[in-house]
């Protein structure tokens, strides 16, 4: 269930890295899309508040040397899933998070307008948890009844190839119900 964007089954932890959707005639663009990527800081270590420090523009970039490249960047997913199978939601769904970065999809720009955006915690070179598909088809499940216009689920790497390879060859799209 959905409160105001907010999904009720899960933790919360607001981020500033969002604005609204755009607007046409008045309206909020449809969200059509949800966007699958992964996310470990560092790459492979899971058992840290890094990803939630990102988001919320928290991350202390000397604790590893990998991070400088993240100083004073913003950028926030609406939902992270844990190895455990824990969702966090940074983003109200109504609102534009800021994962996609330069992206397309079916000939539209700047898929962050008209998608949601889920991390899954893992690399895109291992094996991600069945807690994590379990608890990815229940927010599948969840954003579809309250959100009937999305209509596809897809890849980092589909809407933004050069760049992107996640949630990459490891992730089993056939455990997805969607």
């Amino acid at each position: 269930m959905f409160k105001d964007g907010w999904y009720l089954g899960c933790k919360h932890i607001q981020s500033d890295n969002y604005n609204e959707r755009p607007k046409s005639d008045g309206v909020s663009c449809d969200i059509s899309l949800v966007v699958i990527h992964c996310i470990s800081l560092p790459e492979g270590e899971y058992n840290n508040q890094n990803v939630e420090s990102l988001f919320q523009n928290k991350l202390d970039c000397s604790l590893d040397k990998g991070f400088k490249s993240l100083e004073g960047v913003k950028v926030s997913a609406h939902f992270y899933i844990k190895r455990s199978g824990e969702i966090v939601q940074f983003v109200s769904v109504n609102d534009r998070a800021w994962h996609a970065g330069l992206s397309s999809f079916k000939g539209r720009e700047n898929c962050n307008d008209f998608s949601i955006g889920v991390e899954m915690q893992g690399t895109d070179k291992t094996n991600y948890e069945l807690e994590q598909y379990n608890s990815l088809n229940t927010l599948l499940k969840e954003l579809r009844k309250n959100y009937p216009s999305i209509k596809d689920i897809i890849g980092h790497q589909d809407i933004a190839p050069v760049r992107k390879t996640d949630p990459g060859v490891c992730f089993e799209w056939g455990r997805v119900s969607f």
